[in-house]
């Protein structure tokens, strides 16, 4: 028997990425272990990866993570001023649609501004619940920006208080 040599096999960069992936992934027994920044230094090094890079590709994960949950607070926000709305509307609504039945032992007039409503309650549900587009960049910049500005003035509350008291 002769030993053929075996086909050299390339890989781009994405695939890569993705076999180690599903290897670290399959290697770790449960989803709760945790590797050290050491351990993560020592896989760099071993990949050949330069500890410069690696800090900057760390840099870029918290920006990130910051960021993701930056946008999962902004969706909570929407969805509990959304909630927020849909009960004023049912309240108004309802408070129609109850003079309706005290005035006339009917449902007539009320119905056109409910429809109304109804109407108002679908769009905002689709602005609330459309994650997706430049009109939701821009509710995001513009939300953040102020989350941003009123966590700077508190910062600055907070330090004028310490020092006026202490």
């Amino acid at each position: 028997m002769t030993n053929s040599p075996k086909p050299t096999r390339f890989y781009s960069q994405e695939d890569v990425q993705q076999i180690l992936h599903l290897a670290i992934a399959r290697q770790v027994d449960n989803d709760d272990k945790e590797f050290s920044y050491e351990q993560l230094l020592e896989i760099a090094n071993e990949l050949e990866i330069a500890p410069e890079s690696l800090k900057l590709a760390e840099g870029d994960w918290l920006s990130r993570q910051s960021e993701t949950q930056q946008r999962l607070a902004f969706d909570e926000f929407r969805q509990k001023r959304f909630q927020k709305r849909l009960g004023n509307y049912a309240i108004f609504n309802g408070f129609l649609i109850l003079v309706n039945l005290i005035g006339s032992l009917t449902i007539s007039w009320s119905l056109y501004p409910v429809s109304f409503f109804i109407l108002l309650i679908g769009l905002d549900a689709w602005n609330t619940f459309n994650q997706k587009g430049e009109d939701y960049e821009i509710a995001f910049q513009k939300w953040n920006r102020r989350h941003m500005m009123k966590k700077t003035f508190n910062n600055l509350v907070n330090r004028f208080l310490k020092a006026a008291i202490g």
